[in-house]
């Protein structure tokens, strides 16, 4: 329907001497407002997979790669990947509180890695690959660890290994690694399947 098409019905109610109320009142017709941003910071080994899959997870905006939790400012993928700087692999989420909460970003989370092992994550050895969720806030941190300890305590996993501390400074990767899923998915779907890590997420958790 055109926008002429549907204005002669409200044409006709006004010449009548009646305009309904959400006609005469545009706020009563404006969209709601939408939620501000908020951001969330994990680790889960290799960032071409976390990206991945935050980035399918309704609510979630976009997921950047980058680096945290060392201590060498502006590092390279080659300095990190190398282990010489104490940062991990790691992805920055955006996402709509409105639609996805923290506390469903966490529990999601948990089903993409393997929480049970030390810095390593499937067939990426090192502390540059070791799983993490980095809170920003107070509420994040308290969320972040009842998370952890009702896995515990329910027993599906003997340990966790990953940790859960303070975020320091984000810093994005290169270019070439931001959606590097979508550049080039022969090669991601290569290395993720050669990698073993759905089989690995399946033999923890289950099929989803």
């Amino acid at each position: 329907m055109n926008r002429t098409t549907f204005a002669l019905p409200l044409l006709a109610i006004w010449l009548a001497g009646g305009v309904p109320a959400a006609a005469a009142d545009p706020a009563a017709t404006a969209p709601a407002a939408t939620a501000a941003p908020a951001t969330a910071i994990f680790a889960g080994g290799c960032f071409w997979c976390t990206e991945a899959d935050f980035e399918k997870l309704p609510g979630v905006l976009a997921a950047e790669s980058g680096y945290i939790a060392g201590k060498t400012i502006n590092p390279t993928y080659e300095q990190v990947s190398a282990g010489h700087t104490g940062h991990t692999e790691a992805v920055k989420v955006s996402y709509d509180p409105s639609r996805v909460s923290y506390a469903q970003l966490v529990e999601y989370f948990w089903r993409t890695i393997d929480p049970t092992v030390k810095d390593r994550q499937f067939c990426d050895i090192g502390s540059q690959y070791r799983s993490g969720i980095y809170w920003q806030n107070a509420d994040e941190r308290a969320v972040a660890e009842a998370s952890r300890d009702a896995l515990l305590k329910n027993g599906k996993l003997a340990q966790v290994q990953t940790e859960i501390i303070a975020a320091t400074v984000f810093y994005p990767a290169e270019e070439y690694h931001q959606d590097y899923y979508k550049k080039n998915p022969l090669r991601y779907s290569y290395y993720r399947r050669g990698c073993g890590r759905d089989a690995r997420l399946e033999s923890i958790w289950g099929k989803n």
